[in-house]
C-alpha cells in the first residue's frame, strides 16, 4: 500500500470503501462469535 500516492479527494473515498468492507465482516465476526458461545453454554 503506497498511501504517500493518495490524494486527499481519494482518503474519503478510501475511508467509505474500508467502512463498507470492515462493518459488516466485524458483524459477521461478533455473530459468529455470539452462535458459538450459544452452542458452547
Amino acid at each position: 500500500m503506497e498511501t504517500q500516492q493518495v490524494h486527499p479527494s481519494n482518503k474519503g473515498l478510501l475511508l467509505v470503501f474500508w467502512a463498507y468492507v470492515l462493518i459488516p465482516l466485524a458483524w459477521g465476526v461478533t455473530n459468529t462469535l455470539s452462535q458459538a458461545v450459544k452452542l458452547f453454554q
